[in-house]
């Protein structure tokens, strides 16, 4: 079974999630690390562990960011990294596939189902060596992971919703 490095210049996870009950706020964790186990094209036969630097964290407002990383939201200071292990992948289609994993935020560890894609691989045209891709996307209640905030909105709703949308894309170089 090959296996292949996150290459941590080309992947990044993202957020998104309801503000004030109008609008999503969306955010960016720009370094990722981790190793692929990946035969294409057998998708179901897809491994992967990962790490997020939640430090790396960016929503292009620095006093969010600082709210965020606080003990109020992710408590960066205690758990500086999210992390992604598969457990089991069920093919979707010849290139698709619906991840079951372990994903740890603040210390806390619950299964998800992330919906993942698969691309190449192809021939680096600067490297020459092979790279692959993978994109998903995953929704999860934020209170699963212990953030929980009940800023109330007047007349009803929240000031940040309990859902969370995650995405990521993933460029892989084969481990050496």
């Amino acid at each position: 079974m090959a296996k292949w490095v996150i290459d941590t210049d080309h992947a990044c996870a993202t957020f998104s999630v309801r503000h004030f009950m109008v609008a999503n706020v969306v955010g960016l964790f720009g370094k990722m690390t981790g190793v692929i186990t990946f035969d294409p094209p057998d998708i179901s036969r897809l491994s992967a562990e990962a790490e997020i630097d939640v430090t790396h964290l960016s929503t292009g407002n620095k006093a969010r960011d600082e709210h965020l990383l606080s003990p109020d939201f992710l408590d960066a200071s205690k758990y500086p990294k999210i992390l992604f292990k598969t457990r089991s992948v069920e093919a979707k289609g010849e290139r698709k596939g619906q991840v079951i994993a372990d994903l740890t935020i603040r210390g806390i560890t619950r299964p998800i189902s992330i919906e993942v894609e698969c691309f190449g691989p192809v021939k680096s045209p600067f490297s020459g060596n092979s790279c692959i891709g993978f994109s998903g996307v995953t929704k999860i209640n934020r209170e699963d992971y212990g953030i929980v905030l009940e800023y109330q909105m007047e007349g009803g709703g929240l000031v940040v919703g309990k859902e969370v949308g995650i995405a990521f894309e993933v460029q892989a170089d084969p481990a050496t």
